[in-house]
């Protein structure tokens, strides 16, 4: 059996691993917790497992060469001190450090898949559902994944974190990549869970769902585990209390029609 092949059956098996971690932390925590009383077994269930694996192994696979070689690229436009000086930060510093910029690229990597109308057509596959849970989170095009985590890992690898030769360093991307997956399942679960002072620091599924508000709000709220980033930005929209009324996509900011819906301002 090729090497290749093998690349790809560790891959999906991994990715079976990783389902069944995922339906049983979700599933029972959306039975006891939910935002909308809703089944667990829905309408499009089949269509977004088919997504879970697909985006899974096909950016895994497309990624690799580019992100090495704007790693490797990175390594002669910026002096070796600097990076020898990443790596020598305490590995807590540069995990932190990592998750800060990586999360910078995805908010704009993010915001441009709303703004950039051929983009935006893409996108709005993830924006179609019309109830939330935490399989939505595979609801993507290939193509968004893609851009969207180039964004993201591209400023970590220019950044210095993740360097061949940073030792246990270098396993930083990978770790940016898990954690931020995982935050992602969490935030458009369909658990009412609100956090306290800690949504000023981190995002909640009620922050998440807001930007998959049918109505007003798709154009908030673009950051996956920062929110300080909309506020920086000027995209926070966070009522006291309240959920989404509905979700999905309103009919003229549909791909076919408006395509990408005006940048609305928030009277909160």
């Amino acid at each position: 059996m090729s090497s290749e092949v093998m690349h790809l059956l560790l891959i999906l098996r991994s990715q079976i691993l990783w389902l069944f971690l995922l339906i049983v932390l979700f599933v029972p925590l959306e039975r006891l917790f939910a935002v909308n009383r809703q089944p667990t077994l829905r309408p499009q269930m089949l269509v977004d497992l088919g997504y879970y694996f697909l985006t899974g192994l096909i950016p895994t696979l497309i990624l690799a060469v580019p992100l090495g070689t704007i790693a490797a690229l990175s390594r002669q436009i910026v002096p070796d001190s600097y990076f020898l000086w990443t790596a020598m930060l305490p590995i807590g510093i540069q995990i932190a450090a990592a998750f800060a910029i990586g999360e910078l690229g995805f908010y704009w990597g993010h915001r441009t898949m709303h703004q950039v109308p051929w983009l935006w057509r893409y996108h709005a596959t993830h924006h179609e559902p019309e109830r939330m849970d935490w399989l939505i989170n595979s609801r993507a095009h290939p193509i968004d994944i893609i851009f969207t985590r180039m964004c993201g890992l591209s400023l970590v690898s220019i950044a210095g974190f993740g360097a061949p030769g940073a030792g246990s360093g270098s396993n930083i991307p990978v770790l940016v990549l898990i954690g931020g997956t995982i935050w992602s399942f969490f935030i458009h679960s369909n658990i009412r869970w609100r956090l306290g002072w800690l949504e000023h620091v981190v995002s909640s599924p009620r922050f998440h769902h807001w930007h998959h508000s049918r109505i007003d709000h798709v154009n908030r709220n673009y950051a996956s585990i920062l929110p300080f980033y909309d506020r920086i930005f000027g995209t926070h929209h966070l009522p006291p209390t309240a959920w989404p009324p509905s979700y999905g996509i309103a009919p003229e900011n549909r791909p076919e029609m408006a395509i990408a819906g005006p940048e609305v301002d928030d009277p909160a």
